[in-house]
């Protein structure tokens, strides 16, 4: 394939598309696909600072701090002191704890639902794939 830019678009429309129907499945237990990478994040890193998940999740300062706080405000995370009295880290509450498996639950359900059709190594090779490319930009600082 010559025009790269088809490749680039349709990784672009996936992740839209992908987003809108994990916010469907994600709503009626009370969050959105931006605040489910908050609560998933915290939940396989444990407690991070915001600049840490601003950093690994690639999210601006503002729209970050926005979702830090509708999620302080709903009961899943809360801020907890570091070390260095100017930093504060954000941990998930004994709420969040409880909503998690069903958070997990409908977005490992809508996973399963894309990938069905996809043999086993197909899966491994785009996971690879995907893999290298994040690696490369992180590398980078988010630069190509």
């Amino acid at each position: 394939m010559n025009d790269n830019y088809h490749i680039f678009h349709l990784i672009s429309q996936l992740s839209r598309d992908f987003s809108k129907n994990l916010n469907e499945v994600l709503q009626p237990l009370g969050i959105y696909s931006s605040q489910w990478a908050v609560l998933y994040t915290l939940k396989t890193k444990g407690m991070l600072t915001q600049s840490e998940l601003c950093k690994y999740l690639s999210i601006e300062a503002p729209p970050m701090t926005r979702n830090i706080q509708r999620l302080i405000k709903q009961g899943y995370i809360k801020k907890v002191p570091g070390k260095d009295k100017r930093s504060n880290y954000i941990v998930l509450t004994e709420n969040a704890l409880v909503m998690y498996p069903k958070w997990e639950q409908a977005a490992l359900d809508l996973n399963q639902s894309l990938l069905k059709h996809l043999p086993d190594s197909a899966q491994e090779e785009l996971f690879k794939l995907l893999s290298s490319w994040t690696v490369d930009l992180k590398k980078n600082g988010g630069k190509i």
